[in-house]
């Protein structure tokens, strides 16, 4: 692999009275719920610990007025919306040729789709990877200027950002995703290919494993001999949307070795490299505030950190990344997927009940690494975190073999086509 000059990330500018602790929390707030879909999991508690410890020591004055009380975790469960954009940044242009060049290919699209779930208590969460070829109806969506699109009974779900369109195109994504699957989408957030590589950077990279090696000369130019590799930058993005080097060249392959990345950007953020590094949050916290676009509510600090503290306790293995199931489209088979809405509603049916999930399935584009230290021997008690609620199930149900995915906690490698190296 060729090296690539690192783009300097966002810097941190000071903090200024008044507001400047909830500005803090602002950003270690968005940090956590945004990037937790991709693994930050703690970052605006840590922010928030913080201000508690600092608060501590506080001696009153006269006049001083009420501090705010204690914030606690939100209340009841939690369905957030992260969407990754290939806008054409005019600082990226030069750096993805025809995609950015080529007037045909012009527009954006929503090609990354992760709707995040977090339980009520016992908290569990779930990411759900929705394919971008995924064949279903939109509903209409209404632009900037007040102009509402019609109803597409059956588009490609990449299509719903520009149908909304730079100011609405978020929330139409949301709609869509809202109608095939039934979720109440509360929140979302957009971030784009130079936001992911910005973010990557700010934390120092995230290793993956490769078997058999990755090589994609014509698209990504992504070159990976077999091994453990960090990725930052560019080349992190590039194993993201990589999909003619590994598995079946597809789509739903790709989905699958994000979640490879995701699964080990979450161990890495729950390190005391990351979390015992504050100057590395602080940059993290910075680089995603200016690089993420969220919805209105995600721009309240008190309710950030009310979301990450829901979300701080949960072991890995209860971080689960699951594939939205699918089936090939009769009218496009081998291109395009419709929904396998019999497997989807099985997956639905746990979360609503809260009940702990066991991913059956696998795709080709995965191999299983080793055992992790994690994961509890098998004639261990059951952890307290994982114990059923009073009439829930006994055990994890176990989803349907069409519902592939891993847990935070397994270590995977992603299946590549092979190399020269």
């Amino acid at each position: 692999m060729t090296p690539r000059s690192r783009r300097p990330v966002a810097g941190h500018g000071r903090l200024h009275r008044p507001g400047a602790w909830g500005q803090l929390l602002k950003m270690f707030g968005i940090a956590a719920v945004v990037v937790l879909v991709s693994g930050v999991a703690v970052a605006s508690y840590v922010a928030y610990d913080l201000g508690q410890t600092f608060s501590d020591k506080a001696v009153a004055l006269d006049g001083d007025e009420s501090v705010p009380p204690d914030i606690g975790a939100i209340e009841g469960g939690v369905n957030l919306l992260l969407v990754g954009s290939d806008a054409c940044e005019e600082d990226f242009k030069a750096d993805f040729g025809d995609r950015c060049s080529d007037p045909e290919n012009g527009g954006e699209r929503n090609d990354t789709n992760l709707v995040l779930h977090i339980s009520d208590s016992p908290r569990r969460v779930t990411v759900v990877t929705f394919p971008r070829d995924l064949m279903i109806a939109i509903p209409s969506c209404t632009d900037a200027d007040g102009n509402a699109s019609e109803e597409r009974s059956k588009e490609a779900l990449n299509m719903a950002i520009g149908i909304g369109g730079p100011k609405n195109g978020l929330a139409c994504v949301a709609r869509a995703i809202t109608k095939v699957s039934g979720l109440d989408i509360q929140f979302a957030a957009k971030v784009t290919w130079g936001g992911v590589m910005k973010i990557t950077d700010a934390i120092g990279g995230v290793d993956v494993c490769v078997a058999n090696g990755i090589s994609d000369p014509d698209n990504t130019q992504l070159e990976l001999a077999p091994g453990t590799h960090t990725l930052q930058g560019y080349w992190a993005l590039q194993f993201l949307r990589v999909r003619h080097g590994v598995g079946d060249n597809g789509d739903l392959s790709r989905g699958s070795n994000q979640q490879v990345y995701m699964s080990s950007l979450a161990r890495k953020m729950m390190s005391k490299e990351v979390l015992g590094n504050p100057g590395t949050l602080l940059r993290l916290a910075n680089t995603v505030m200016s690089n993420v676009t969220p919805s209105a509510k995600l721009t309240s600090p008190t309710l950030l950190v009310q979301i990450a503290l829901a979300m701080k306790d949960v072991p890995l293995d209860q971080v689960n990344f699951v594939n939205y199931p699918v089936l090939d489209d009769p009218d496009n088979p081998g291109v395009r997927v419709v929904p396998d809405l019999e497997s989807a509603d099985q997956l639905w049916a746990a979360l609503a009940a809260n009940q702990p999930i066991q991913v059956t399935g696998q795709r080709d584009a995965v191999v299983s690494a080793t055992e992790t230290a994690t994961d509890p021997p098998a004639d261990a008690p059951a952890d307290a975190s994982t114990t059923p609620a009073p009439g829930a199930s006994a055990g994890p149900v176990a989803l349907p073999q069409n519902i592939s995915g891993q847990s935070a906690a397994q270590q995977t490698c992603s299946n590549g086509n092979g190399t020269a190296g």
